[in-house]
């Protein structure tokens, strides 16, 4: 049997195929509103723009726009093209290369292999309709809509937040070069905005001008300097932290091994935002790794983490800095302090799990 769409023409307009999907509010577990619909590009363009989250390179991502535009409207979400047909429209590459492609958007669970007999991609029907289809099934792809678009959402948000605070910070420099153009912090700012910062760095910088502004306009002499750490890694400095939070940190001895089901339990807020259940550790640090940019944590702070501490109590921090929330106001600054900062060696997710558990409430 031929298989469906190996002589068929390429779309003009890749923007036909429509899917029902829910999107989730971040941090409150309850559908967003949204259009009934939502555009099936919409949900590749979520991918392209996270793909770095998954490990995808360039090359993945134009394999995967090339078998999205063999779906036809009304005909499902099976790809029956073959091999050499997916290739051509690639651009050309090579079958080996394709095949690499194909298994690792499996390893990721975005597609799904249907093998008929002979390997043949196709479809056959019964006299009754019923339906069997052999091919490359990207319904797992389309059943992650909702986690996919919110975390592109996020990370969109991040980076405007991050042009905003960047743009407020070249304001306040202008201001203080006006007034003092030999002040030795301006240089030094600059110096570290050389470098790609997070949320919480730039709002660290941005503190340190308003209150060198603030001093520049109260003092009577000449203002002293506020200097920086030599070392720009160290330029995210937390002023304000409660008795409270500090308390919660604050243990004698290291973190031991911990439970996968106490931390899903007692941190249902992450858990709640699963869309797949957390069975192991491995599924737990992926977790992590989507949750952290919804919550303004960059993924280099995370994988700093994760060198120094591990993955393990990286991702727990990731847990419970969510089932924390209402009590902690950045939760990148408070990721940084407790697993890169001044607060790491007192950071145990054994006892803040156990008073977690006690208190039945994150506020405790």
């Amino acid at each position: 049997m031929e298989a469906v769409g190996r002589n068929g023409r390429r779309s003009t307009n890749m923007a036909f195929t429509k899917l029902s999907v829910q999107t989730f509010g971040v941090g409150k577990g309850t559908p967003a509103t949204s259009t009934p619909e939502t555009d099936i590009w919409a949900v590749f363009r979520a991918l392209r723009d996270t793909r770095s989250l998954f490990g995808l390179r360039p090359g993945h991502v134009q394999t995967l726009q090339a078998m999205l535009s063999f779906l036809k409207p009304g005909h499902g979400d099976t790809v029956f093209a073959s091999n050499d047909e997916i290739c051509r429209r690639v651009g050309g590459i090579d079958e080996r290369t394709l095949r690499r492609h194909i298994d690792r958007f499996v390893e990721l669970g975005f597609i799904k292999r249907h093998d008929s007999p002979n390997r043949k991609r196709y479809r056959v029907k019964s006299s009754e309709g019923q339906s069997i289809s052999y091919g490359l099934s990207l319904a797992p792809l389309l059943a992650r809509a909702g986690e996919l678009l919110a975390t592109a959402q996020a990370m969109e948000n991040a980076r405007r937040d991050r042009v905003f605070l960047r743009k407020q910070i070249l304001t306040k420099l202008a201001q203080i070069d006006e007034a003092d153009p030999e002040n030795e912090l301006t240089h030094q700012v600059r110096r570290v905005l050389r470098r790609k910062l997070s949320i919480a760095e730039y709002r660290t910088l941005l503190g340190e001008l308003e209150a060198q502004c603030k001093q520049m306009s109260t003092a009577v002499d000449a203002p002293e300097t506020m200097k920086l750490p030599a070392n720009d890694g160290q330029t995210v400095r937390h002023h304000s932290k409660s008795k409270k939070e500090q308390k919660d940190l604050e243990s004698g001895t290291d973190s031991e091994t911990l439970p996968l089901q106490t931390l899903t339990t007692v941190c249902d807020q992450a858990t709640s935002f699963a869309t797949n259940s957390l069975r192991n550790w491995h599924d737990v640090e992926r977790h992590a790794r989507t949750l952290a940019p919804m919550m303004g944590i960059h993924e280099s702070t995370f994988e700093k983490a994760a060198r120094k501490l591990g993955s393990q109590k990286a991702s727990c921090a990731i847990f419970i800095i969510l089932q924390m929330s209402n009590r902690i106001r950045d939760f990148g600054a408070y990721f940084h302090s407790i697993t890169l900062g001044r607060r790491e060696p007192d950071f145990n997710p054994s006892l803040l799990l156990e008073r977690l558990s006690r208190s039945g409430t994150a506020t405790a």
